[in-house]
Order: structure tokens, then C-alpha cells, then sequence
């Protein structure tokens, strides 16, 4: 996994990700949102801190978002965010439009998270709402001709909804869910797998394609397990509640075993 050491190799990836999906955003731009993601104030911070020159912080250490913290709540219908993912989502809920305008006002963090029911226009309760979502940073927002808020955001965290609270906007106290045994040889074993799987349930050939290529196509990469199982996910005809399932899944593993038979189950014949 990806430490602050490599906020520069992060906002390369960043700029390119966003630029196939014609969402512009300069390298420098770029290393302030990661600085913003990775909790610190700006860029300047995050250069001091990778020069080890921060006073009082050990070599390879930063500040995290603290638990149980409230932030602003995205309720997405019929859409579920993985981490690592840039994407954009729509707002035309007044109550949403007032939890993208705290976020602004921040430090862009928000909690994207799927509805039970799509029909339901004011989820504001623990039961309306899924259980888990994915702490998100927002890159930007934009009003379209049709008044509907485009915002769009970075996955970062699987996160735990603890508590809400229904105000001029909903918002959330928070847990964020580390990932289990995301290097073990089992999952590693079971990425191979998958991404087999994958390529026969997708005809198509990813052997011949570098890993760097790969990433820019949106295809997976057995580089990072619990990656692949998320970006799998993506990629498969299936409904909200089966990738809702794997997004709760913290334990690569047993995501990957999850992707394996959904992956199986969506095969002609069976």
C-alpha cells in the first residue's frame, strides 16, 4: 500500500484518473488534494513531512482523521463508491446541496453511502441508510444547466456509520474499517484467481497490456488485492446489494471469495 512518501507518484495518478473522465486538474492542484486527503493543511506541510524536517513527528508518521468524527453525509441512490475510485455523483436534494457546501467549507471530507430504497427522498435514518460507505474527499462540484450539482469525488476509506444527525444536513460520526489480511499469500493466490475469472467472464485478454496500462484502461491489477476485488466489483453486472456485500467486507479474503462466486454465479448457464 501507498504511504505519504508517494504523494507525488498519488497526484499523478490522481490527474489521470480524473482526465478520462474530462475533469481537469493541474499536478500541482493535484498534490494539494492529496495533502488534504492525507489530513494535513496543504502541500507545504506534507513536502516537510516527507523531508522529515516537521518538527516533533517521527520519520513515516502522520496525523489521521480522528474516529467518531461528524462529517457530512452524501446518500447516493442506486450507486455504491469503492475506495480509490474518482467519480461523479449528482445532487439535486437541497439538504445534500447544504452537506456539499459545509464539505467546501472544509476539508472537503463527506462520507458517500447508498440508501436502502431509492425512492426515499429524505434518508435520515440509520435504517434508511446501509451501515457502511466510503469516506470521501470532493475534487469539485459544478451546477449543470439543468440545476443539478455535479460533484465529484475520491473514494478513500470504507467507513462505519456509528451515529446520525438530520439537521440543515444530514451528517454522520464515523468508524473507518482497516482492511485484514490485504497481503497475505491467500490473497494473493485468490487475486490470480479472480482476475482468471474475470477474463473469461469478460472475454477479454489482459495479459498482453503492461500493469501501468491496465490501471489507465480501469482494469484490475493483481498488485493490490483488495483493489482488485473493489474494481472487479465494478465491472460486473450485478445490483446494489451484492456490491454493497462487498463493500462491507473488510477482510480481503473473504472479498475476494465473495467476487469469486458472484464472478461464477453471473456465468451463462449456471
Amino acid at each position: 500500500m501507498r504511504d505519504f512518501r508517494d504523494a507525488k507518484a498519488m497526484a499523478r495518478t490522481l490527474s489521470e484518473a480524473l482526465a478520462a473522465k474530462s475533469v481537469s486538474l493541474s499536478h500541482s492542484e493535484s498534490l494539494e488534494l492529496i495533502a488534504k486527503i492525507l489530513g494535513l493543511r496543504d502541500w507545504n506541510v506534507l513536502a516537510a513531512r516527507i523531508q522529515g524536517t516537521a518538527p516533533g513527528v517521527p520519520s513515516g508518521v502522520i496525523p489521521s482523521w480522528p474516529t467518531q468524527t461528524e462529517v457530512p453525509v452524501f446518500p447516493m441512490r442506486d450507486f455504491v463508491l469503492f475506495p480509490q475510485t474518482v467519480a461523479p455523483v449528482f445532487v439535486a436534494r437541497d439538504k445534500t446541496r447544504r452537506a456539499v457546501e459545509r464539505a467546501m467549507a472544509g476539508d472537503r471530507r463527506v462520507i458517500v453511502v447508498a440508501q436502502r430504497h431509492g425512492a426515499d427522498d429524505d434518508p435520515g435514518t440509520l435504517q434508511s441508510l446501509y451501515p457502511v460507505g466510503v469516506t470521501a474527499s470532493v475534487i469539485n462540484s459544478q451546477t449543470q444547466m439543468d440545476g443539478v450539482l455535479k460533484v465529484t469525488v475520491a473514494g478513500l476509506q470504507r467507513t462505519a456509520i456509528t451515529r446520525l444527525t438530520d439537521g440543515e444536513f444530514l451528517a454522520a460520526e464515523i468508524e473507518p474499517i482497516e482492511e485484514q489480511r490485504s497481503q497475505s499469500e491467500e490473497a494473493t493466490s485468490l487475486s490470480h484467481t479472480v482476475l482468471e475469472a474475470y477474463r473469461i467472464y469478460a472475454n477479454i485478454d489482459l495479459s498482453s497490456l503492461p500493469v501501468r496500462q491496465r490501471v489507465r484502461f480501469g482494469l484490475p491489477s493483481t498488485e493490490n488485492p483488495g483493489l482488485l476485488a473493489d474494481s472487479v466489483t465494478q465491472l460486473l453486472s450485478i445490483g446494489i446489494d451484492e456490491k454493497q456485500q462487498i463493500l462491507e467486507t473488510g477482510d480481503v479474503v473473504a472479498r475476494l471469495e465473495k467476487v469469486l462466486e458472484l464472478i461464477n454465479t453471473a456465468q451463462p448457464g449456471q
